[in-house]
Formats: C-alpha cells, sequence, structure tokens
C-alpha cells in the first residue's frame, strides 16, 4: 500500500488550499503550476504560483521542495532526523526605483511575516532594451523545515500571502 509523504501530504493540503481561492473564493488566478520529480538528485518540488484577481500586477509563488536527505529521513525512519520540506516565498514584479522601492518592499515583509532571515531582492534587467523598469524577485526564506504538524496553518500562511500581494501592489 502507498504511504504518503510529508512532502506529498503538505503538496497535496497547499494544492487544495490554492485552489479553493481561485475556483471556489475567485480571489486569486493561478498562472503556474509545477510539480517536479529530479531523478539525478531524488528531489521533489512542488511551486504554484498566484495573482490576485482584483489586483494582477504582482505575483506570488509558494515552493515546497524536499530532497533526498528529507525523503531517506522518513522513508528509512533514521533516528533523531525529523522528516520534512523547505517552504520558500517567493513574489514578482516590477519596479522603477530600486532605492525608495526596495526598501518599502523590504519594510512591508518585514512587518507581515518578522522573517528569521532577511528577504533577498533580486533585480534583472533585459540588457540592451531602453527601459526604466527592472524585475524584482523577493524571496522569503525560512530558517526550518516545515512538516505536517503545520498543515493546519496553511490557510493562515496563505491569508499572509494575500496580505502581502495587497500591500506590494501598492508599491
Amino acid at each position: 500500500m502507498f504511504d504518503p509523504t510529508v512532502f506529498d501530504n503538505l503538496k497535496v493540503a497547499m494544492e487544495n488550499a490554492v485552489y479553493d481561492l481561485d475556483n471556489l473564493n475567485s480571489r486569486i488566478d493561478i498562472t503556474q503550476r509545477i510539480d517536479r520529480l529530479e531523478m539525478s538528485v531524488m528531489s521533489r518540488e512542488f511551486a504554484v504560483q498566484f495573482r490576485l484577481r482584483e489586483h494582477p500586477s504582482v505575483t506570488a509563488e509558494v515552493q515546497l521542495k524536499a530532497d533526498l536527505n528529507n525523503l531517506a529521513a522518513e522513508i528509512l525512519e533514521i533516528k533523531d532526523q525529523i522528516p520534512g520540506c523547505l517552504l520558500l516565498l517567493s513574489f514578482y514584479m516590477e519596479i522603477r526605483e530600486i532605492e525608495s522601492q526596495c526598501n518599502r518592499i523590504e519594510n512591508i515583509l518585514t512587518e507581515i511575516w518578522k522573517p528569521d532571515l532577511r528577504p533577498v531582492q533580486t533585480l534583472s534587467q533585459i540588457y540592451g532594451e531602453k527601459t526604466s523598469t527592472y524585475q524584482n524577485r523577493i524571496e522569503l526564506r525560512f530558517s526550518r523545515q516545515i512538516n505536517e504538524d503545520q498543515m493546519e496553518d496553511i490557510p493562515e500562511l496563505l491569508e499572509h500571502i494575500l496580505l502581502t500581494l495587497m500591500e506590494l501592489n501598492k508599491v
């Protein structure tokens, strides 16, 4: 009989909650979905991207990752290792004024999430194009893994993401 891993259970719970916000609540539009098994290193990745239906200029991405160590700890029931997944949140938006907007973005994420790790903003622009805008990828990492004990926190996590999207749309 198939016994789903922590990754599988979290993926299904996250996916269901996000799709409910799209299909049932009509608050978001899902723009991308990734469900990847990387055979060369035996890792799993699930990601879903979405944006607010009423304010589509900022996109959020929720990513769950499990590597070989995570999967082995669970499948082999390795003593003193707690199986889990890495959770990574990203937000994508265009900006024009690097210093002022990046500072506001960092303040918004710090106020909403109170993260252990500082948000990372990566700016990009296509070389040779005459444009005054930059693509900003904002990553929010967490200092610990998540597991099934945090499954009941998924609705609150998604509400924080929706609040972040609302605030980032004002920048």
